[in-house]
């Protein structure tokens, strides 16, 4: 089996137009592209293109899947929109992160490796389709200065023990988690516990309904002149007016969250929340398996009871389903043999049911599929 690269790029901010689809077509003769994105898988071989540097030039977004275990993606933001120190504070403990700054651009690099896992990783990741498009929206939330993004890679460097038990969380929670955001922590293979820990913050609670009071409030207060300005700007075609606005806002509004003395939670407080969600979900395991094995239980007694009253014409019913020589058929026969087994034992009647299945295999001696299935599901065995 060869390896399996998937490589997307996706362009948001402009289409490519037919001069840089042609240069594109020039890096990868195999490339699927359009003029919003570029698309590569590979089983043998390698992408000859540098990703970085197609970052630079064409595209917003780039997505990485090799079957060895790493991942990738890139976020290009216009960096006076970014503002680099402030993110980067978030991933301090986080070396997978880096920010390289490019002209006009700051490009954001998220990259994991998990060695050793090509096989799991080949089974759960081959069809990289479709990845990219639900984890696009982070783009416009890094924009509009929404950061829990970062938190979740922050949460990497808590599951890595690479922060003390004293150190506050970045932001108070990550919820409610959009469907991209939870996305996001299962491509990185973040702790889920610890995700699901950070998002239930009770200060996050109202977080929706708090920052659309605070947008009204911001909006309601700009000069007349300034917000014509926005307009001009937005009927001009400016993308990047409404994630301008909103970084502005969500800027103030973290300011008012921090005075009105909103908690941070500590790195032991959040250990402690994914402990409770991991015990939870065991508990609920349990109480699943053990609802299952009752259903099981009772579903067996029914059968069980059926056999009984329908006495030996149960074994010919096997013997019908013995001669039909086909796999259904054998299947069908092993799984009332498995409970004419069941019953024998409770009835004591062991040695008679074991007299039954060596006249069975010597009346089909040459049935080797129907022999096989008999021996792999332990019917017959001698009980005294």
């Amino acid at each position: 089996m060869g390896s399996y690269q998937f490589y997307e790029f996706q362009a948001i901010d402009r289409s490519l137009d037919d001069r840089d689809r042609e240069k594109l077509r020039k890096i990868s003769s195999r490339a699927e592209i359009t003029s919003r994105s570029m698309t590569n898988v590979y089983n043998y071989g390698d992408f000859r293109g540098d990703s970085l540097q197609l970052m630079e030039r064409w595209f917003d977004l780039h997505l990485y899947i090799a079957s060895w275990g790493t991942r990738r993606m890139m976020i290009r933001l216009p960096a006076r929109l970014a503002d680099r120190r402030q993110l980067e504070r978030f991933v301090e403990e986080v070396d997978e992160v880096q920010f390289i700054q490019r002209g006009q651009d700051l490009i954001v690099e998220i990259e994991f490796d998990d060695e050793g896992s090509e096989n799991r990783y080949f089974d759960e990741w081959e069809q990289g389709d479709g990845w990219l498009d639900a984890l696009a929206p982070l783009r416009a939330d890094l924009l509009a200065g929404d950061h829990r993004l970062l938190y979740v890679l922050w949460l990497t460097a808590v599951e890595n023990n690479f922060l003390l038990d004293d150190a506050k969380e970045p932001l108070p929670g990550i919820g409610p988690l959009s469907s991209s955001l939870r996305k996001f922590a299962e491509f990185f293979d973040v702790d889920s516990d610890l995700v699901q820990a950070a998002a239930a913050s009770p200060v996050r609670t109202d977080a929706e309904a708090s920052f659309a009071r605070a947008m009204r409030r911001a909006i309601q207060s700009l000069p007349d002149a300034e917000k014509t300005a926005l307009l001009v700007r937005l009927v001009e075609g400016d993308l990047h007016v409404g994630p301008e606005l909103r970084n502005r806002i969500r800027a103030a509004w973290y300011t008012e969250q921090a005075r009105s003395g909103v908690k941070h939670r500590t790195v032991a407080e959040l250990r402690k929340g994914a402990s409770a969600v991991r015990q939870a979900r065991a508990r609920k395991k349990r109480e699943e398996q053990r609802r299952k094995e009752e259903e099981a239980r009772r579903a067996q007694r029914a059968r069980l009871d059926e056999l009984k009253r329908r006495g030996d014409r149960v074994w010919d019913e096997v013997e019908r389903e013995i001669e039909s020589k086909n796999a259904k058929s054998y299947d069908r026969a092993i799984e009332i043999l498995k409970d004419l087994q069941v019953l024998a034992r409770e009835e004591g009647k062991a040695r008679e049911f074991y007299e039954r299945i060596r006249s069975i295999r010597s009346r089909h001696p040459y049935k080797e599929a129907f022999l096989r299935r008999l021996t792999d599901h332990e019917i017959g065995r001698y009980y005294n």
